[in-house]
């Protein structure tokens, strides 16, 4: 509505509205729009979200469930692995990802349209992406000092973190762990790998699909390998902060929890002095750290026997103190309830179970319920002011 003045009867101005018809400019195609309205690349399928669900993945949710999903659009529909583009109820786009057809995830966000716009190379290809990706990734981690001469066994690419969903690779020296869990990496295995070695300079390569993922991803046994560039030795030594770890590439996750450093480095910093158990210690990563922070005594405790013949290796070639550090095997909760009986104490305790389910309808979750009581028991075990 616009308030003009005309000229009335006697010459006197009036004030009168007057409704206009105001037409606004169109809002210009994005770069995703404009790729598909010239067919490039062919025969992209569109993931047109439900009402009210758009933001959520604008905000960055790099998952698209299935529920967020109103319909597909596109002939023939998209197979698991295809790009695929992710369009508002309007079916303006809002990004693209991979599309899977058996997964909760129905797409996995990889570019979002304001990203396209900025990196238009990038845009719905899959290789430029890896590429970019891949490579920000080492610079980020040399910007933090790694690998050095202190270290040389660190997260490379931390799925999410770093913007490639499902992809984790670890670094043992001259050697990468790749750790997929999603089929859209299974798809691109080979090239995964060549962007590895291009990026990095390191030789050598080891592909550890993980079975359970994959599975709900909808890949059978038949579709997975493993393996990698080169055949890797089933046991390595590595280095972290200053620290000699032998691990397994048999072993659990890629053999060796790399996002841990930090918190490892942190607790050799506040273990002088005290006694500390681990828990579920695996190879004693947390264990050696606390020893070597000057611990009077730790106790590192878990189920896995040939984690713990690994852990006691890696006193020897620390050269530590069996008197002051020790590895037992027994399972947590007995362990737990054994110590309190004795009145047990410690003044560090660290704490990292596995899930003992993935899901509250698994039977083990089933089984065995809320783990409360044993954490009431390993507070019960802490020294007044432990940690």
């Amino acid at each position: 509505m616009v308030m003009t003045t005309v000229a009335a009867v006697g010459g006197r101005r009036a004030m009168v509205q007057t409704s206009l018809s105001l037409k606004t400019a169109p809002t210009a195609p994005t770069l995703l729009h404009q790729m598909i309205a010239s067919n490039s690349p062919k025969d992209v399928a569109k993931v047109v979200l439900k009402k009210g669900k758009t933001q959520l993945f604008r905000d960055g949710c790099p998952m698209v469930y299935s529920g967020a999903v109103d319909r597909i659009i596109g002939r023939p529909p998209p197979k698991t692995g295809d790009v695929v583009l992710v369009a508002d109820g309007t079916q303006k786009p809002i990004g693209w990802g991979f599309y899977n057809s058996a997964s909760m995830f129905c797409v996995r966000l990889m570019q979002l349209e304001e990203e396209a716009s900025r990196d238009p190379g990038c845009a719905l290809n899959v290789e430029k992406l890896l590429d970019t990706r891949i490579c920000a990734a080492v610079e980020l981690r040399k910007s933090l000092g790694l690998p050095s001469a202190h270290t040389n066994a660190y997260r490379l690419i931390n799925s999410e973190g770093d913007r490639l969903s499902g992809l984790i690779i670890d670094v043992f020296g001259d050697l990468a762990v790749i750790a997929s869990s999603a089929a859209w990496v299974e798809k691109y295995k080979h090239y995964i790998q060549a962007c590895i070695i291009r990026s990095t300079k390191i030789n050598h390569t080891s592909w550890r699909p993980s079975l359970e993922y994959l599975k709900e991803e909808g890949l059978s046994l038949s579709d997975l390998t493993e393996g990698g560039l080169s055949a890797p030795p089933e046991r390595i030594e590595v280095l972290e902060n200053g620290i000699s770890y032998l691990i397994s590439l048999n072993g659990q996750k890629t053999g060796f929890y790399a996002d841990q450093r930090e918190n490892r480095q942190f607790l050799s910093t506040i273990s002088e002095g005290q006694q500390v158990l681990d828990i579920c210690c695996y190879t004693g990563g947390f264990a050696l750290n606390a020893a070597a922070g000057g611990a009077l005594n730790v106790t590192g405790v878990d189920t896995s026997l040939p984690a713990l013949e690994l852990a006691k290796k890696n006193i020897i070639i620390n050269d530590m103190d069996p008197a002051r550090i020790s590895f037992l095997k027994q399972d947590a909760t007995e362990f737990m309830k054994d110590a309190l009986s004795r009145n047990d104490s410690w003044d560090i305790v660290i704490l990292d179970p596995p899930k003992l389910a993935p899901r509250r309808k698994t039977p083990c979750f089933l089984c065995y319920g809320k783990p409360e009581a044993f954490y009431v028991c390993v507070v019960s075990c802490m020294l007044a002011g432990g940690v």
